[in-house]
């Protein structure tokens, strides 16, 4: 098997449903490659640095970042994608754009800001993502947004209703119709999931939220901390802690990889249109799954919902709060750049959350002050 061959169910920029703008075609990239670079020098994604992944930026400068997270995906799902033989360029094309949507303050800013617009159709970082990368971004002088392929905008919507769905067009048919999106698309949205349960392991003990001896009563992890104290004893517990996660990164990788050839071989489809007809065939294994279940169900009791996590959570909910209602009472206060739209009393609701999404955890804070602080000026 040549790993470098794409298989004949792998997505194919030359077989791409296309771009919304029609674009001459790039010359020295692919249409996948020119997705990827867009995404890259988007403002968006430069914003991700300083957005919550569990932690503020200023609770330390080692925590993961939704940048540092979305990098880190990238790389598991590149990997993952040779294996098998997917097109790398997609898969990193969305894994790089799928949380350019999200607000600051992690899941405590969108939960709050979802609470905000109840009455306006509500918020979801997912469809923001996609708002993101068609509409929101301003680069180009003959459209809006970065007019990404349909492949890479439909591995950006990883989940949907069928009321919002109906709105979608093309990009909406598979919610509707019960189909899958590409294995690129599928493989990202796993490679999130390896990424982020392991790093924040690694922040969860880095920050004394969490301890080694917690750990050790999910199996997953204590099979491979015992594996590394066998291996290699006397080593620093730091050091110990990045060869288990290593180590169980590569446990998830393997997993991923053998269970989805599996799945393939037994699907055997001969081309993308297969894939969107079959089951889902990007897939860990039963066991793998259930381990890995049992580390998210850990990170969620003992981490996400951690005192001084909560805190900080509640803190950003009140911030995100004040700010929706006060954009929304006084348009007049919003910068001049985002005022005009959001002067419009029948979409309002929307320009005000797009910005306010669009915020890092900074800048949210330092607006905060500026609003409702008499000493900030």
């Amino acid at each position: 098997m040549n790993p470098y061959q794409l298989a004949p169910y792998a997505a194919k920029s030359s077989e791409s449903r296309g771009r919304v703008y029609d674009e001459p075609a790039p010359v020295t990239r692919t249409a996948f490659q020119r997705d990827r670079d867009r995404i890259i020098h988007c403002g968006a994604f430069r914003r991700l640095e300083y957005k919550t992944q569990v932690f503020v930026n200023h609770e330390g400068d080692l925590f993961r970042t939704r940048l540092t997270h979305s990098l880190e995906v990238a790389q598991i799902a590149r990997a993952v994608a040779r294996n098998l033989q997917l097109n790398g360029d997609l898969v990193e094309a969305i894994s790089l754009a799928h949380d350019l949507g999200h607000t600051p303050f992690g899941h405590a800013g969108q939960d709050a800001l979802d609470a905000c617009m109840k009455d306006y159709g509500g918020f979801e970082h997912n469809l923001q993502s996609l708002r993101v990368v068609e509409q929101l971004e301003q680069r180009y002088g003959t459209f809006d947004g970065l007019n990404l392929t349909f492949e890479t905008r439909e591995g950006i919507l990883k989940h949907c209703s069928e009321d919002r769905a109906a709105g979608l067009g093309e990009l909406g048919y598979r919610f509707l119709e019960n189909g899958q999106p590409s294995l690129e698309a599928q493989l990202a949205n796993l490679a999130d999931e390896i990424a982020y349960i392991n790093h924040d392991v690694d922040d969860g003990l880095r920050s004394g939220l969490i301890s080694i001896a917690q750990l050790q009563e999910i199996a997953f992890f204590a099979r491979h901390w015992h594996e590394v104290q066998a291996a290699m004893p006397g080593i620093s517990e730091r050091r110990m802690i990045y060869e288990t996660t290593r180590r169980m990164i590569s446990a998830l990788i393997v997993d991923l990889t053998r269970s989805s050839q599996e799945n393939i071989r037994e699907a055997a489809p001969s081309n993308i249109e297969d894939v969107r007809r079959a089951s889902q065939l990007i897939a860990f294994s039963e066991g793998m799954a259930e381990e890995a279940g049992a580390l998210k169900q850990f990170l969620f009791h003992n981490l996400y919902r951690h005192y001084q996590v909560n805190r900080m959570s509640s803190k950003a909910r009140l911030i995100i709060r004040r700010l929706f209602h006060v954009f929304m009472d006084d348009p007049t206060l919003l910068p001049p750049d985002h005022r005009a739209q959001a002067g419009r009393e029948d979409d309002r609701a929307r320009h005000v959350a797009d910005y306010i999404a669009g915020m890092t955890d900074r800048y949210a804070m330092r607006e905060y002050r500026r609003l409702f602080e008499v000493e900030e000026v």
